[in-house]
Parts: structure tokens; sequence; C-alpha cells
């Protein structure tokens, strides 16, 4: 490959890389549309043209049948007369008309054709612009829709998603950490308050064992006294009921050191 050849196709590439990146949708669309209004007028003018040649062909042959008619009946006229000579010059005159009668037929016959043809390819044009400018408001709006889209993406591209993420679960672990708290205060609150009240069960129970058996130890002082032996003296008599209140004391004493250590 020359080296002409490899420029060409270099300069070529660029440039066809110029006109893709140039090429905005919808500019492009609103000139195409403009484009083929363009040539909607220059084909309605080319129809009016049309029509107006045919209307005159129309009318020449018209009066070329008229001539042919007005020198048919002169011809006529002028053989009744006896005037052979002038009834020939009748025909003669007669004879040019028709023939250009026959060329204007003719003519009159392509313009018709013609005339229809720039009629249909009218109404096809106007139809298709209408249609243009149907789907030129479709891809306006899906081109729209495609830029707030590629839009959206570069936002969500752009945004830093791991620190994100990781704000949400600094965040997360914060409330997991608050909510710990509170419920191990709560089962702290709800436990002293168990053991307040097992406390108070306890001490109850103390209360009235201890009570109980003062009224136990006590309950022998209590009982009439009994005859004393004829052979005992009073002093003799009271020395066995002092041992018992030692005893009381000393086990009344033990109980007051558990409960203390309790």
């Amino acid at each position: 490959m020359g080296l002409f050849d490899r420029i060409k196709r270099v300069v070529g590439a660029n440039l066809n890389d110029l006109v893709s990146k140039a090429e905005d949708p919808e500019k492009m669309l609103e000139q195409a549309i403009l484009e083929m209004q363009e040539d909607l007028v220059q084909l309605r003018q080319g129809v009016a043209q049309a029509i107006a040649a045919q209307k005159r062909t129309e009318k020449q042959y018209s009066d070329a049948q008229n001539e042919i008619n007005k020198w048919q009946r002169n011809a006529q006229l002028a053989l009744q007369k006896g005037d052979e000579n002038l009834a020939r010059q009748a025909l003669e005159r007669k004879k040019s008309f028709s023939d250009t009668s026959t060329s204007l037929k003719t003519s009159l016959d392509q313009q018709t054709v013609q005339v229809e043809s720039l009629k249909r390819n009218l109404v096809q044009l106007e139809s298709k612009i209408s249609e243009a400018k149907t789907k030129k408001e479709m891809l306006k709006a899906r081109i729209t829709a495609a830029k707030a889209q590629e839009q959206l993406q570069g936002m969500v591209k752009g945004m830093n998603s791991s620190s994100a993420m990781a704000a949400f679960e600094r965040m997360e672990e914060k409330v997991l950490m608050q909510e710990a708290r509170a419920q191990s205060a709560a089962e702290i609150v709800g436990a002293d308050l168990e053991q307040q009240f097992a406390a108070l069960e306890s001490g109850s129970d103390v209360d009235l064992e201890l009570e109980a058996m003062k009224q136990q130890l006590l309950a022998p002082q209590s009982t009439p006294q009994q005859a004393l032996p004829p052979q005992q003296n009073p002093q003799q008599a009271a020395q066995p009921t002092a041992q018992p209140k030692e005893v009381l004391d000393a086990e009344l004493e033990s109980l007051k050191k558990q409960l203390d250590q309790m």
C-alpha cells in the first residue's frame, strides 16, 4: 500500500469519526424533517406547474378540435357552392389542425400520466413527513430517556459506594451497640430488683425462724413452777434453771454471727 493511500485512509477515518461525533440525533432528525419539507415544497411547485401545463395543453387541444370542426364545415359549404378549389383549401387547413390535435393529444396523455404520478408522490411524501414527525417526537423522547439514563449511570459510577456502605455499616454497628447497652441496663435493673426482693424474702425467713426459736426457748419459763422435792431447798432448785439461759445466750450469739456473715 502506498504512502498516499495510507494518508487518504487515515484522513478519511478521522473525518468519519469527527462526523459521527458531530451527529446529534435530535438535530439530525430536525434537519431531516426540514429537508423533507423543502422537497415537499418543490414537489408541490412541480405538481402545480405540471397541472398548469396540462390545462394549457387541454385548451390547445380543444381549440384544435374546434378548428378541425370549423374547417370541416367550411369545406362542406364550399363544396355545396360548387367551389371545389376552396373546399380543397379548407380540407388542407383541417388536416393541419388535425395533425396539431394529434400531437396535442399525445402530449396531453403524457402530461395526464405525469400529473397523476406527481400527485401520488406528493401524497406519499406528505404521509412520510407526517410519519417522520411522529417518529421524530418518539425518538426525541427516547433520546431524552437515554441521556437521563446515561447521566444516572454516570452519577452512580461516580459515587464512592464503598465509603457509603462503610458509613452505613458503622451506623448499624453503633445502633447495635446502643441497643445492647440498653438491654444490659434493663437486665441489671431487673437483677437488682430481684436481688433486693430476694434479700427481703431471706431476711424475713431468718427473722421468722429467729422468732420461732425464741418462742421455743422461752416456752419452759412460762410454764407453772413445779413443787420442789422435799429434800431440795430453793437455792438448789434455782441452780439448774441458770444453765439453760447461758446455753440460750450462746446460741443466740452464734445466730447473730451467722446473720452478720450473710
